[in-house]
Parts: C-alpha cells; sequence; structure tokens
C-alpha cells in the first residue's frame, strides 16, 4: 500500500523555528549603585563609609594586638633573676624596656615590693584590667557595624520596594512586569550590600577576640609566675 506524505515547500533562505535570541544586559557597580535614587545612594553611602570604618579598626587593632603578643620568652626569667637578687631598679628597667601589657603588669607589682601580698596583687589586676580594656578599645564598635550594616542594608530594600510598588500603583492598570523586576533587584542591592559589610565586619570581631583571649592568657600567666616568686620563702 503506498501511503502518501505530506510534503511542504520551504521557500529557499526562510528561517522556519529559528528560536529569537534573548538579548542579554548586564550591569555595573555603579548602575546598581545609582539605580536605587536618592535614597538607596545615601543607603550604599552609609554602608561604604560603615564598611572604611571597619576595615580601619581591624587593621589598627590587629597590629596593636601583635605588638602586644610580642613577650621575649626570656622576660620572666630575668625578672625573676633580678628580683631574687634584689635588683629591683633593673627589674624595672627591663619592664620599662619592653611596650608590652605583660611588662607593665609586672612592674606595677614590682613597684609595690615590700607591701602586703594582697595589695601586690591587687595593683596587678587593676593594671590588668587598664590593659585589656585598652586592647578591646573599638571591638564594640566593630560589633557594632557587624549588627547595624544588615539592617541598614535591609532599610534600603524596603525603601525600594515600597517605590517599586508605588510606581506600579502611579502606572493604573499598565503593569510593566519589566519595571517591577528592575525596581525589586535595584532593592536587593542595598541588602546584598549591608550584608557582605556585615559579614565582614563580623569575622573580624572574632578574629580579634580570639587574639585577645591570646593575649590575656599570657598576661595571667606571668604574672601568676611573678605572684609565685613573690610568695616563696625567703
Amino acid at each position: 500500500m503506498n501511503i502518501p506524505l505530506l510534503q511542504i515547500s520551504i521557500p529557499d533562505g526562510a528561517d522556519v523555528g529559528t528560536p529569537e535570541q534573548p538579548i542579554e544586559k548586564t550591569l555595573s557597580i555603579m548602575e546598581l549603585i545609582t539605580s536605587g535614587g536618592i535614597g538607596g545612594m545615601i543607603i550604599m553611602a552609609t554602608l561604604f563609609i560603615l564598611s572604611i570604618i571597619a576595615v580601619y579598626i581591624f587593621i589598627e587593632r590587629f597590629n596593636a594586638i601583635k605588638k602586644a603578643n610580642k613577650i621575649d620568652v626570656n622576660f620572666i626569667n630575668n625578672i625573676k633573676d633580678h628580683v631574687s637578687n634584689g635588683k629591683l631598679d633593673a627589674a624595672r628597667a627591663l619592664c620599662q624596656s619592653q611596650d608590652t601589657p605583660v611588662a607593665r603588669m609586672i612592674e606595677k607589682g614590682i613597684s609595690r615590693i615590700g607591701k602586703p601580698l594582697k595589695d601586690i596583687t591587687s595593683a596587678i589586676e587593676n593594671t590588668g584590667k587598664l590593659e585589656i580594656s585598652r586592647l578591646e578599645k573599638n571591638l564594640a564598635s566593630l560589633a557594632t557595624i557587624a549588627g547595624a550594616a544588615p539592617m541598614i542594608g535591609f532599610l534600603g530594600t524596603v525603601i525600594g520596594m515600597i517605590l517599586a510598588f508605588h510606581d506600579m500603583a502611579a502606572a493604573g492598570g499598565q503593569i510593566d512586569i519589566e519595571m517591577l523586576a528592575e525596581g525589586i533587584y535595584t532593592a536587593m542591592t542595598t541588602t546584598v550590600a549591608g550584608l557582605t559589610v556585615g559579614i565582614i565586619a563580623y569575622i573580624s570581631y572574632n578574629l580579634l577576640v580570639t587574639k585577645v583571649d591570646k593575649v590575656v592568657y599570657k598576661m595571667e600567666a606571668n604574672t601568676v609566675e611573678f605572684l609565685d616568686l613573690l610568695n616563696e620563702p625567703g
């Protein structure tokens, strides 16, 4: 049995079924920043300033804590030798040559030698509290930035969403999906920026806190050795 086949004549050069290639749109960072209007730019400028402050605090505190953590391994042994031999002036001079929290605490203890051990311990503890306070300088500000930056970014997103829906309402029945999509991705830009600044500040804060704890541990270990020396029977 012969089954006729359906034949369709196609003119030469005609395109059949060729899908239209979508036009790829790219956005630069500057376009994202400026596309949110005045409110969005204010939010982005605020986040940029907070990021600069966070980076400055991290670098400044990192160097300060690193410097405080540099303790000569023979420092406490030399102090013990000087104190055991009654060379208190030499011991104080050695402490003054070391610009570290441990050295300042030991120097305060040496200056109280001759008084009751309780008074010496109290003087060292008070000095230690001051040194810890210096080490933790501006860490609270860094923690504040870590918490505030995401909220500021989210505030920008909420403002952007309000403006996007306001434009839709003003357009009446002519709802443009492209206009809505543009308003949404513009609004989300501030959230991304806020989260980025917040994550960087949060990681920086925890890293600095860890380093401060290490310095505090060394301070406690060295002062305990010094107090044990004074508590030894003469």
